[in-house]
């Protein structure tokens, strides 16, 4: 093994010139670290729960080990397949209409002229995103107030009776759908934003020598540029299809609109610490695991997919 003059070893050295040129960028690393490994590596062996006859009195090392009965529980229990279509319907819908719009006004934004403008409308459709679930739901409850609520204001002038629309199970996904895509349409926007800034500006300079009007330049130059990372997002996207806001919907739903509202998460939180009952934390884990294992899966087929067909997945 090498030494320097004093003896230390190489590895020890280089390691002490790393701290010495990196010391910083280390410090603030650190903080990141721990939270991943705390927060997000370390909760994972709780996923045992699931194989277990989970007792609060006894742990997780004493308690009675059961192998896949919670998951044949789970699974031979009709209601559980009723609140997975109930949850592939909402997040199939959420992906399908939240998808898309972001791209087509990040496509609208940036045909706009004015500098000032562009950045007030940005500006106003990233304020939504900041407004928390609570706030918006009540919001939401407001402008669709049977009693005072502008939308059934609307629906008066022309003569159509009020609607209940928070009581209404027919109206839940769509206002789910609705809040969902106004939270975070401007959010999502940014990412194709700052992608189209990337775009070599004497592209669209050659285009416009040639005669290509503005539609023909979304087609050729800038869709084409997008598709990459349009391919990241969707991939990103539908790993949380199975994954919907469990506070929007504890917030929006009511026992009247369970039929449609009742979700794996929903269902899982009513499981797992449920004021009914004593709580059922094995059968709560060994649901979550499935969802898990079936996201991570449609991800895992999804980059395959686009890295068969186009070479554009996202690892």
């Amino acid at each position: 093994m090498n030494k320097g003059k004093s003896g230390t070893s190489a590895p020890h050295i280089a390691i002490r010139q790393e701290i010495k040129n990196c010391g910083m960028l280390w410090a603030i690393l650190i903080p990141g670290l721990l939270v991943l490994v705390l927060f997000k590596i370390a909760p994972l062996f709780g996923l045992i729960i699931a194989f277990e006859k989970y007792s609060t009195f006894k742990g997780v090392f004493e308690s009675e080990w059961v192998g896949f009965a919670n998951f044949k529980q789970i699974l031979s229990d009709p209601y559980t397949w009723k609140v997975v279509k109930n949850t592939i319907l909402l997040a199939f819908w959420t992906l399908v209409v939240s998808f898309p719009i972001p791209i087509i006004f990040a496509l609208l934004l940036n045909e706009m002229k004015g500098h000032r403008l562009k950045k007030m409308v940005q500006s106003i459709s990233f304020f939504p995103y900041f407004i928390s679930v609570a706030v918006a739901v009540s919001i939401l409850t407001s402008f669709t107030s049977p009693s005072d609520g502008i939308l059934n204001l609307l629906l008066n002038k022309f003569g159509i009776d009020s609607i209940h629309f928070m009581a209404e199970s027919g109206w839940f996904r769509p206002l789910y759908v609705f809040l969902h895509v106004w939270q975070n349409f401007g959010y999502a926007a940014i990412v194709y934003i700052s992608a189209m800034t990337s775009i070599d500006p004497g592209l669209y300079e050659a285009a416009s020598i040639d005669g290509a009007g503005r539609f023909n330049k979304i087609l050729h130059i800038t869709m084409p540029a997008l598709i990459p990372i349009i391919v990241t997002m969707f991939i990103v996207n539908l790993g949380s299809i199975l994954s919907v806001d469990i506070n929007k919907v504890l917030l929006m739903q009511n026992p009247s609109t369970y039929e449609t509202s009742d979700v794996l998460q929903t269902y899982v939180y009513r499981m797992a610490f449920g004021s009914t009952g004593f709580p059922q934390y094995s059968l709560g884990t060994a649901l979550s695991l499935i969802q898990s294992l079936i996201a991570f899966a449609l991800v895992m087929t999804t980059n395959w997919i686009s890295n068969k067909v186009a070479d554009t997945g996202a690892f």
